[in-house]
């Protein structure tokens, strides 16, 4: 069987270049499209008297974003899916049996930022596929994501899903592929002349080695992917967002079943899907 890759689509212009994205993400991985719209409210709930150009908005959409697909990538299997219901329930289901779930996300000027709606927030919290977001000036040109992989590393634990979509990705573009980690200094490298350049360099000779350690065994997986590592002294979200500059794709991480008082979306997870200048694939993992 194909695998699928689903473009969630609704009005905005950043649907079509979510609708980009994926078609180029579906073309490189050899599966199928799925478009999917899902219609909050159906055509005999309280929109009834819009009369049936609001009926035919679902249609209009994806037929709209079929042609864009056929000119980025012609041939390209396309399959459609109209639901009425809950966008949200729509989505996650379509998550189920996806390799990767792409959505639009606006572009907040000058912030550079993304604005993640209830929809897109709930998606990425909850998915169990892949998310990717994909800003509207984003993939509009003929080349619009072939820079490098940057892949944001927390090294708290195993990621091991988090790399393996990672390196693969990297394998499929012919991209280098960049890990980036960030680590505050303790306390005791700050002096009162500033940071003590010993404390932080033995702070960041020990996370080096264990950037080096996660990465060995894919590095050797992947053996024909070039890949570089970083460690940078400073907080994670700030390392994360700086690391992806340049970058096609920065790829990081949501921990399943979090416990009930940690939030679903952490801070270097909101920072990067708010503030990196590509788009974001945000992975689930244990």
């Amino acid at each position: 069987m194909k695998p699928i890759v689903t473009v969630g689509l609704d009005s905005r212009a950043e649907s079509l270049s979510a609708a980009r994205w994926a078609a180029r993400e579906a073309q490189s991985r050899g599966a199928t499209l799925r478009i999917l719209h899902a219609r909050a409210e159906p055509p005999d709930g309280p929109h009834r008297d819009s009369g049936a150009g609001q009926q035919d908005l679902p249609r209009w959409l994806v037929e709209r974003a079929r042609i864009v697909v056929d000119e980025r990538c012609p041939g390209l299997p396309v399959a459609e899916a109209l639901t009425e219901g809950d966008p949200v329930a729509a989505l996650l289901e379509a998550a189920g049996d996806s390799a990767a779930v792409v959505l639009g996300s606006r572009d907040m000027a000058p912030l550079a930022g993304y604005h993640l709606g209830d929809i897109g927030l709930q998606v990425l919290a909850r998915a169990d596929a892949p998310v990717v977001l994909v800003r509207a000036r984003e993939a509009t040109g003929p080349v619009a994501d072939d820079g490098a992989v940057v892949l944001g590393l927390s090294l708290h634990g195993p990621c091991d899903a988090l790399c393996e979509f990672a390196f693969e990705t990297a394998a499929r573009r012919g991209v280098l592929l960049r890990a980036v980690h960030g680590r505050s200094l303790p306390e005791h490298a700050y002096t009162r002349s500033g940071v003590d350049p010993h404390a932080s360099g033995r702070e960041t000779e020990r996370a080096q080695l264990e950037l080096g350690d996660a990465l060995r065994p894919w590095r050797e997986k992947f053996p024909q992917v070039r890949t570089a590592d970083r460690v940078r002294t400073e907080s994670p979200a700030q390392a994360v967002v700086r690391g992806a500059t340049g970058a096609g794709l920065l790829v990081v991480g949501r921990r399943r079943n979090q416990p009930a008082p940690v939030p679903p979306v952490g801070h270097v997870l909101s920072s990067a899907v708010h503030h990196a200048p590509c788009p974001v694939a945000v992975v689930p993992h244990d």
